[in-house]
């Protein structure tokens, strides 16, 4: 998603001790990135941090790993998140942003990681077949992930976007995922503890209903 550029929101982050600005050299010990060790999420294409920001404050019992490829993006989650955690009274101290090409996400989370559930919110559809392999579900990047993956990982992906909806759900059967939960209506679909940000509540708004799947994957054991 493009935004328009504010000045402000790369150097804040960069002062920010919630971003992290050399994330390769976190490959196989992120747990040492926050102040303790705990379960290790992972959000891919973050955004402005609308979902990251609600999760972290709801889960202080899970360390969030949030990345995206744009700093600006970043600049202004990282606003997000402070301002929402201050609001709560609480620092936010299970919750790090890093900026980073998702294609090569293998580069800067490694097995030692443990990394128990990844998180893609309503990432670009990439309509034109050219395109797909760009796609977040993608077979190719559904590979990057299984190498870093604990068996009985979960993937819990969300979108507006109908082709894209049908064509992740092949790609997660058909490359040895366990679809454990999908649904075509999120809304009217008795799903509890969904976190619903803004850019979800604008698709609702206008009549587009969400469509969200629950993949596990089980291991090279068990699924391959």
């Amino acid at each position: 998603m493009r935004m328009r550029k504010k000045k402000w929101a790369v150097p804040e982050l960069m002062a920010s001790p919630l971003y992290i600005k050399e994330p390769e050299s976190f490959r196989g010990k992120w747990q040492q990135a926050f102040e303790k060790e705990q379960p290790l999420y992972v959000e891919l294409g973050c955004g402005k941090g609308g979902y990251a920001s609600q999760f972290a404050l709801l889960h202080p019992d899970v360390n969030l790993l949030a990345v995206d490829i744009s700093s600006n993006m970043l600049g202004v989650g990282r606003r997000k998140i402070d301002a929402l955690f201050a609001e709560n009274g609480r620092a936010p101290d299970n919750i790090r942003l890093t900026e980073y090409n998702i294609e090569h996400i293998n580069d800067v989370i490694a097995p030692e990681d443990d990394v128990q559930r990844i998180f893609i919110n309503f990432c670009n559809p990439w309509p034109k077949p050219r395109h797909y392999k760009k796609r977040l579900t993608h077979p190719r990047q559904l590979a990057l992930y299984k190498t870093f993956l604990r068996p009985g990982c979960e993937v819990r992906f969300k979108t507006d976007d109908d082709q894209l909806f049908e064509h992740s759900r092949e790609y997660f059967a058909e490359n040895g995922f366990e679809i454990l939960w999908e649904t075509f209506d999120l809304a009217n679909s008795g799903f509890e503890g969904n976190i619903k940000t803004e850019h979800e509540a604008m698709f609702e708004a206008e009549g587009i209903k969400i469509k969200m799947l629950i993949a596990r994957w089980p291991g090279e054991k068990d699924g391959e």
